[in-house]
């Protein structure tokens, strides 16, 4: 009988701690999370016209040259396979790679190539490019968009973000909201001094 005893108290106890730590302590989190902070929770989403396009937390592919570039991407941005390539810098693969890269960076922008326009993130799904990536695309942006090379600069310059909390990470800019804010100064009369 001692054996039947310890089999239903283990029997309750994974019952007890299913409930709590399957469904309860879940279920407090999602509440929290929701109520907290809702924007993320459900994946920072952009919308423009009421119609989701995009989430601030992924990249994009761009191909339209009145539009800034992301850095490249080992799986074109599909969030299914999140992950980086992990080759070595010495792997002859990945020094391919960053050949054709550099080709391509000379089509999309000026100067000597960003980090970051050669290489892709770990994730393969960075948003983000460095300020200097995107300054060195400005000269194209505004050819192919008509607009004025100072007001495309002034908007690389406002959409830039700092380090953040003042020491972590690295300045950057947000591709999508940057094309978002791009797209909106191109409607008439939104062009400001």
């Amino acid at each position: 009988m001692p054996f039947v005893r310890q089999l239903l108290a283990a029997l309750r106890m994974m019952l007890v701690l299913t409930l709590v730590l399957g469904v309860l302590y879940p279920a407090l989190v999602w509440g929290l999370v929701r109520g907290v902070a809702r924007d993320q929770a459900d994946g920072s989403l952009t919308t423009r016209d009421g119609q989701v396009i995009g989430s601030s937390l992924l990249g994009q592919a761009v191909t339209d040259p009145a539009l800034f570039h992301p850095r490249p991407s080992v799986n074109e941005y599909a969030g299914g396979v999140s992950g980086g390539s992990n080759l070595a810098e010495s792997s002859q693969d990945q020094a391919t790679a960053v050949a054709e890269r550099r080709a391509a960076y000379a089509e999309i922008a000026v100067g000597e190539p960003t980090g970051d326009a050669l290489t892709a993130s770990a994730s393969g799904l960075d948003p983000h490019i460095s300020p200097a990536f995107a300054k060195a695309q400005v000269t194209r942006v505004a050819a192919a968009a008509g607009l004025d090379r100072s007001v495309v600069a002034r908007l690389v310059e406002d959409h830039t973000a700092g380090r953040q909390l003042g020491f972590l990470g690295e300045p950057r800019v947000n591709v999508l909201e940057l094309n978002l804010a791009l797209r909106d100064l191109k409607r008439p009369g939104t062009i400001k001094p």
